[in-house]
């Protein structure tokens, strides 16, 4: 029995040595259709979790954030609001969702959440601090990499840019922000954007370009 099961770990075959493991030591074993079907339904759950806990890690959220812990009775926005956005529609139509508020009115928090719930759906969410990514793409142009990151996120179903209009930032740094949401790969164009700025555009809207704004 213990060939077995190293066997299958040799395969990385996870979810099916944990489930055989557990047939082989039951007293009335199933039916070989009724065990395969274990066995593959095993895997398929080891699998999936294993994909959630891969990409929550490439996310590069700052912390764990959800819609259970997040306090609606202290925000400016209602469960309705919110709701239509976690079925993950918006990224399917490349539309971007816009985030306004003060500090402390819960956006990052409904950013990482909604993320969160993206790669339970089994999405690609990257999370960017605005500034961060601001200076990583000045960086690559300096370097003559340009378009590299954008190439990278062009594998992304969603990109979270938080802090936006926060910390001031050089116009030539706005620029390079709309690059990344112009680019023609459409998969970047579903962007999450938290916007600070109660007054003025951080980054220029571009024709056609299509969000919505809570």
């Amino acid at each position: 029995m213990k060939a077995l099961i190293d066997q299958l770990i040799a395969l990385r075959l996870y979810g099916m040595a944990a489930c055989a493991e557990a047939l082989l030591a039951a007293r009335k074993p199933p039916s070989l259709t009724t065990a395969i079907k274990q066995l593959i339904d095993a895997e398929t759950v080891e699998r999936r979790v294993r994909s959630i806990q891969h990409q929550m890690r490439a996310s590069k959220f700052p912390h764990h954030k959800d819609f259970a812990t997040f306090d609606y009775g202290l925000a400016a926005v209602t469960q309705a609001q919110i709701d239509p956005f976690c079925s993950g529609q918006f990224t399917q139509e490349a539309h971007n969702l816009i985030l306004v508020g003060g500090t402390g009115t819960g956006k990052t928090h409904i950013a990482i959440a909604l993320g969160t719930l993206l790669i339970n759906q089994g999405k690609k969410v990257r999370f960017f601090n605005a500034v961060d990514l601001i200076n990583a793409l000045i960086k690559e142009q300096a370097e003559g990499n340009a378009g590299k990151i954008i190439r990278q996120l062009t594998a992304m179903d969603c990109v979270i840019i938080d802090e936006l209009g926060y910390i001031p930032f050089p116009k030539s740094g706005g620029a390079l922000l709309l690059r990344v949401s112009e680019s023609p790969g459409h998969r970047l164009r579903k962007v999450l954007a938290r916007d600070f700025s109660k007054s003025r555009p951080v980054i220029p809207e571009s024709p056609g370009q299509h969000h919505g704004a809570i």
